[in-house]
């Protein structure tokens, strides 16, 4: 208390002799920290309100739906909306089929990228700069403008002619993971233009002197690379891979396009209202609709059962994650 007191006639003594120059401070400091603090919790109830309104709807029954009553917490608890959702998209298996497809198109982008974004970085050959416009421009063009050339390349797909020339007819790689393999091993996959950017600014970052010191010490280009140059980009590479394996699990585009007799959350969820009418239908012997209110909260419901095992990933991994983001923000 005799502290306290002290303080405080210290602080109106400072503010004296400042001319009311420290209160004016402290009160705007205050002020601001106030303003900040309700712009933080505006941006953060955005962002979760959506989240704990399909949390909620996912643990409602039917009839607690068309409850003018019920807001945001459920009278009747049900984990009905679990059980259809789980049974339409068919949750193991597509789980299962999602989680190595995505493992293994992150980690064919991360290398292809990485080689790509290296080379960009540090070497020059002509059309160089032209080249790297076009990785810019694959940023901003979105991939639906060559969907029609996709489909028809990998629908009818040869090379050079060799496959026609031999067999008589080309070879259809749809409903298979070689398109897939394909565009992502030529770091034209999913994203990889943002990744090719990401990287280049990284690896030009990183002082040349340490690789010309690998140079003098015998070390030839691509195990200056491996050596020297991929450990210490262990934090963006880190980001990137996160990156690819989290859109590619959401991705439903390339999914419908290559993919559409593979069993996919990103597919599954995407016609989960198409999937429960027709279950009703079957059920009832008849023609039956489920409500709208209904059907929206078990698409709610499928959503999240999507989006939880990416929430679990980054709670693993959000150390690496964070100090990948921080250290990228240095390094660029």
């Amino acid at each position: 208390m005799i502290r306290a007191n002290k303080s405080f006639k210290n602080f109106w003594e400072r503010n004296r002799l400042t001319q009311g120059y420290l209160l004016k401070r402290t009160v705007g400091r205050a002020m601001f920290r106030f303003a900040r603090a309700i712009m933080l919790f505006g941006l953060c109830f955005l962002i979760l309100q959506p989240i704990l309104s399909k949390i909620s709807v996912s643990f409602m029954e039917e009839k607690d739906l068309y409850d003018a009553t019920i807001i945001n917490i459920p009278r009747n608890w049900s984990t009905q909306n679990y059980q259809m959702s789980s049974y339409l998209m068919n949750y193991k298996k597509a789980l299962g089929t999602t989680l190595w497809l995505s493992l293994i198109i992150a980690l064919i982008q991360l290398a292809s990228t990485t080689l790509v974004a290296y080379g960009f970085a540090r070497y020059n050959f002509p059309g160089k700069k032209l080249l790297f416009a076009f990785v810019l421009l694959s940023i901003v063009i979105p991939p639906q403008t060559i969907l029609t050339a996709l489909y028809l390349n990998f629908r009818y797909f040869d090379i050079f002619g060799i496959f026609k020339l031999f067999t008589g007819d080309t070879v259809n790689l749809l409903n298979s993971v070689w398109p897939y393999v394909f565009i992502s091993s030529g770091a034209m996959g999913l994203k990889n233009g943002l990744y090719i950017f990401m990287l280049r600014q990284y690896f030009r970052g990183i002082p040349k002197e340490m690789e010309e010191a690998a140079y003098v010490d015998g070390c030839g280009k691509l195990k200056t690379f491996l050596v020297i140059m991929l450990p210490d980009a262990k934090p963006m590479l880190t980001s990137i891979f996160l990156f690819a394996y989290v859109w590619q699990w959401t991705d439903s585009f390339y999914s419908s396009l290559f993919l559409r007799k593979f069993n996919l959350l990103s597919t599954a969820v995407a016609g989960l209202g198409d999937s429960l009418m027709t279950h009703m239908q079957n059920i009832s012997n008849r023609t039956a609709f489920p409500t709208t209110a209904y059907t929206q909260a078990v698409i709610s419901t499928g959503t999240l059962m999507v989006v939880a095992p990416l929430v679990l990933i980054y709670f693993i991994a959000q150390r690496g994650f964070v100090e990948s983001i921080a250290q990228a923000g240095i390094k660029m």
